[in-house]
């Protein structure tokens, strides 16, 4: 039986969350269909909207994709003040279907990709769990003209198997956030219908970059010469070493820009300006050569953001939720790596120790971890990922960088935030400094695989647990990072609080004795689902 109205966490404005027990339960029109969560991952993303609610650009109204008398069919549709339901890592199942939906049955087990791209906002895409109600809630409502079809590469919802707990199908959104960060494919060459715009020294050198290309649109200019204030460019060729012309270049790039300095012998004599935020939330790469010869410029980009085996490896915020999925990913993908995993907790560095041992024991892989103040300031690495949204990280990272090291933004630190870059170092080594923006199906696939084949325990991340009663106090726990993993809210348990696994042999000792070298298993979720139901009948 489906009842009219259900538990849910509700965001009604900035830092308004509110726990009610009377959200109405929507029954489907003709193309959407409800399901009924099993289980939902809390996520750092969800604090961006508890602080920014109605200024985040994922829950501004949809602007492309979708007419409006379409989504004004959709209740689930909150954009702008309306109140939101946050949680966008989420197990569910379907329980009920309108009249026309076609790729979708009772029964059907999915997980939810949560980057509606094909539905743009103003300054970003639609997403679950912003502009569309998320999963922390006990039923959702869908609908087909969003979502898609489960069994197509590009559709939003994607089906799992039975035989998997639903804490591991739930994380794997995040570790898809993970994996999108090294498999994304960078862009190989200036694009060849791009609006483009060359700055050179002078009218010779500026024939020599524009090359002899014939399509797109091309925009010449030598210093000092104006270019209209609010031009965008997909590719921009620089020759000219002055740090003022180079920030104000890299600010005029956009989504997906390319900025490629040629400075032929020429040096940078003061860090440049950069709005780092942009490399993350935007993909703006940065690219140069001391010879005069673009193509060596170019041959910085890599074909994506992937760890080479044998690369050593430093983990900056090793110990946070995130930080810990990178570190466990690079020690079962890649036996040769040597691993450094930072951070300024060395209670959460002694719990990564503990979930990385059995990993560490079984491969090839070097491993230690170490305070951040402990590590050596002339220690260099191959590849650096930098967990914690800090500026000054940025310039820890380029100052440890070996020759051609790749340096992995995976924090979000915030578009605006700009940063004075050492471009000379970063160009003489050859450095690539990249970021992500979340995940695409194509990731959760991946993850999934390795989740199905025994490659991957997204369980490893499970800190603590909660039903609904616990959810409000598991936001608050990940604002304050007080918990060293990721929390899993069961919405069924509706009394259950905020449990860490450390907590269990106390509070639930027949669920602890269930776990597996301190962590979570699917054994110890289904005894839990079961002793929880039984406490609260």
């Amino acid at each position: 039986m489906i009842p009219n109205t259900q538990h849910a966490v509700q965001l009604a404005g900035p830092g308004e969350l509110r726990l009610t027990d009377s959200k109405p339960v929507f029954d489907p029109g003709p193309h959407q269909f409800l399901v009924r969560v099993e289980a939902v991952g809390l996520c750092f993303s969800d604090l961006k909207l508890l602080k920014q609610f109605a200024g985040h650009a994922r829950k501004a109204p949809v602007t492309e994709g979708l007419p409006a008398e379409v989504l004004a069919e959709m209740p689930q549709y909150v954009p702008g003040e309306q109140p939101t339901v946050p949680g966008h890592e989420v197990v569910c199942r379907v329980v009920k279907t309108g009249p026309s939906v076609r790729h979708h049955r009772v029964g059907d087990r999915l997980i939810v990709q949560a980057d509606y791209r094909t539905l743009k906002t103003a300054g970003s895409n639609s997403a679950f769990g912003y502009n569309f109600e998320g999963g922390l809630q006990e039923y959702v409502l869908f609908d087909e003209r969003v979502v898609g079809n489960p069994e197509s590469e590009h559709g939003y919802l994607i089906p799992v198997p039975e035989n998997l707990g639903a804490s591991s199908l739930a994380l794997v959104e995040p570790w898809a956030c993970v994996e999108n960060s090294y498999v994304t494919a960078e862009r190989e060459t200036i694009l060849p219908r791009g609006r483009r715009l060359i700055v050179g020294r002078d009218a010779d050198d500026i024939a020599r970059l524009a090359g002899d290309w014939e399509s797109g649109t091309l925009l010449l200019r030598l210093p000092g010469q104006p270019i209209p204030p609010d031009d965008v460019y997909d590719d921009i060729v620089c020759s000219v070493p002055d740090p003022v012309l180079i920030a104000d270049l890299a600010g005029r790039l956009g989504k997906g820009g390319l900025l490629s300095l040629v400075l032929d012998g020429a040096r940078l004599n003061a860090p440049v300006p950069v709005d780092i935020g942009r490399v993350h939330y935007s993909a703006i790469r940065l690219v140069g050569t001391f010879t005069h010869d673009l193509a060596d410029a170019l041959a910085m980009l890599p074909p994506t953001g992937e760890i080479r085996d044998g690369d050593r490896v430093l983990v900056i915020g090793a110990g946070g939720p995130m930080g810990q999925m990178h570190v466990i990913r690079t020690l079962l993908g890649f036996p040769h790596a040597h691993v450094v995993a930072t951070d300024t907790s060395r209670a959460r560095l002694d719990e990564l120790d503990r979930k990385v041992a059995p990993l560490v024991s079984g491969h090839r892989a070097a491993y230690r971890s170490a305070l951040a103040t402990e590590l050596a300031t002339d220690e260099t690495f191959d590849y650096i990922a930098i967990m914690a949204p800090v500026p000054a990280l940025v310039h820890e990272a380029v100052h440890r960088s070996r020759q051609g090291a790749r340096i992995n933004l995976f924090a979000g630190i915030p578009p605006g935030t700009v940063v004075p870059l050492d471009l000379q170092t970063i160009l003489e080594r050859r450095v690539f400094l990249f970021g992500t923006s979340g995940s695409e199906p194509r990731d959760m696939r991946l993850v999934l695989a390795k989740v199905m084949d025994g490659r991957l325990r997204t369980d490893l991340s499970v800190a603590a647990v909660s039903g609904m009663a616990g959810s409000i106090d598991g936001l608050r726990a990940v604002e304050d990072r007080s918990l060293d993993g990721k929390i899993v809210v069961y919405p069924s348990l509706l009394d259950l609080p905020l449990t860490p696994l450390s907590e269990l042999r106390d509070r639930l000792p027949q669920v602890a004795a269930l776990l597996r070298d301190g962590s979570w298993t699917q054994e110890a979720e289904s005894e839990l689902l079961r002793v929880a139901s039984q406490g609260a009948q």
